[in-house]
């Protein structure tokens, strides 16, 4: 906590400010341009999206095998990560995540219907809450502890676990209930008025 607690502040105010501000609001600003040209509407023909995958894909993952190659040939030299490889991943996964939608879309065309997918979007904010005190009771002090203890393989299975966790269970609460909690509650505040919560409900089962 008392390396974690400086790191956020300086991130909620001066890295935001000069970083994740410019940074989230393109990244949103693409995604826009992205709907209203169809391509997340699954509207585009399947060659354009065969070409977006392997175009996203390729790049994404030689410019993220170029990064780790640096960093284990530099000994994970922290000024060379932060003026090459950090941008080395942060550009591949630009591209990955062009290659995910690509597939998304085209498995959205075959006609599979991805309802885990769609109660996790659903959930987003729910499931963003959720991973991060999964993932503190796992490494901080007040859980398990085991900061710096996880090697990389280890790290990718407990990602892999977590997303096969809020998946399923993302999809099993949407049977019943008509919102995610915290987007429930978040809804409540924006709007002004309790917005409906279990899926019995008639308003629910007309639409």
């Amino acid at each position: 906590m008392a390396h974690r607690v400086p790191a956020a502040f300086a991130a909620q105010t001066s890295y935001f400010a000069t970083h994740l501000f410019w940074q989230a609001a393109g990244l949103m600003l693409i995604g826009m341009a992205f709907f209203k040209a169809g391509v997340l509407s699954a509207l585009r023909s399947r060659a354009f999206y065969v070409t977006m995958a392997a175009f996203g894909f390729g790049v994404g993952i030689l410019l993220n095998a170029l990064g780790i190659w640096r960093s284990f040939a530099t000994g994970w030299d922290l000024l060379d990560f932060a003026l090459v490889s950090q941008q080395l991943h942060y550009w591949g996964n630009l591209f990955v995540a062009l290659g995910w939608t690509a597939l998304v879309m085209l498995l959205c065309q075959r006609g599979w219907p991805l309802r885990s997918l769609t109660a996790a979007g659903r959930m987003a904010l729910t499931n963003y809450l959720m991973q991060s005190v999964i993932c503190t009771m796992i490494f901080y002090g007040h859980g398990l502890g085991l900061f710096g203890r996880v090697d990389r393989v280890g790290q990718l299975a407990i990602v892999i676990v977590i997303w096969a966790f809020q998946l399923l269970a993302s999809r099993a609460w949407l049977g019943y209930f008509a919102v995610g909690p915290v987007e429930w509650v978040t809804r409540w505040l924006v709007f002004g008025r309790r917005p409906i919560f279990l899926r019995s409900s008639p308003a629910v089962a007309g639409t």
